[in-house]
């Protein structure tokens, strides 16, 4: 197994991992609503359940028992 010879210093260790970022979400706008939220999720908006533009769950319908 690999050994090192010397100790790895935080700061020295830390300017190598600079490099390793997040990337940024992709946002979308919903065209029906204006709401942002991210690609291929669903998203709440006045009680109702949208995707792709579509009403998915309406919570404002009454339950039938």
């Amino acid at each position: 197994m690999a050994h090192p010879k010397r100790k790895i210093s935080k700061t020295r260790r830390d300017k190598r991992r600079t490099h390793y970022k997040a990337s940024l979400s992709q946002i979308a706008i919903d065209k029906t609503t204006n709401e942002a939220h991210l690609y291929h999720r669903a998203h709440w908006y006045d009680g109702k359940l949208y995707y792709k533009g579509k009403v998915v769950i309406d919570n404002e319908e009454p339950a039938e028992v």
